[in-house]
């Protein structure tokens, strides 16, 4: 295989992760459990 081809294929399956990362990140059913580990730090009863 040509480093072009080799080049080409590892691009597009990166952005395709890429996307599929964003849209893992950015979907509604995430939304509460990263809302809720956000406020761990400031929840927290313990003061640690």
């Amino acid at each position: 295989m040509n480093f072009t081809i080799i080049s080409s294929v590892v691009t597009v399956i990166s952005l395709i992760v890429f996307l599929g990362i964003l849209y893992w990140a950015f979907s509604a059913s995430n939304k509460e459990k990263f809302e809720k580990m956000a406020r761990l730090p400031i929840d927290n009863e313990n003061g640690k």
